[in-house]
């Protein structure tokens, strides 16, 4: 019997622990700041901002597609840079993000769950500032 209980324990725990390790690196909780199981646009721009400082290596104030590493498309890359010179400063990347964010916030509620997280819009949102 008292196998039986701490087999049944070490599975409680076991199933404790990965649901918990599951949600820390789920997309929603590493940029969900406030807990409150959805990401709105202030998190979304805080983390961006800090990408953006990251992958600025050369100091120019600006990001290119190198720098990017793919986080977006040429076609994305494209669309955010208005002035056409193959680069991103901050405020395009951004305002780009800001366009990702709304395209997957299909019920316009300003705010992203799990669901339009994982929707395609939502993985291209999630590209972009990882």
């Amino acid at each position: 019997m008292n196998r039986l209980l701490l087999s049944s324990a070490v599975a409680i725990a076991v199933s404790i622990g990965s649901s918990a390790l599951a949600k820390q690196s789920s997309p929603l909780a590493a940029f969900d700041t406030d807990n409150d199981g959805t990401v709105d646009l202030a998190e979304v721009n805080k983390a961006a901002e800090a990408l953006f400082v990251k992958l600025e290596a050369d100091n120019d104030g600006t990001v290119d597609a190198k720098e990017l590493k793919g986080r977006f498309s040429k076609k994305e890359l494209k669309a955010a840079d208005p002035d056409n010179d193959g680069t991103l400063t901050k405020d395009e990347y951004l305002a780009s993000v800001g366009v990702l964010f709304k395209a997957a916030d299909p019920d316009n509620d300003g705010t992203l769950d799990a669901k339009e997280l994982a929707s395609k819009p939502g993985k291209a949102l999630l590209r972009a500032i990882r």
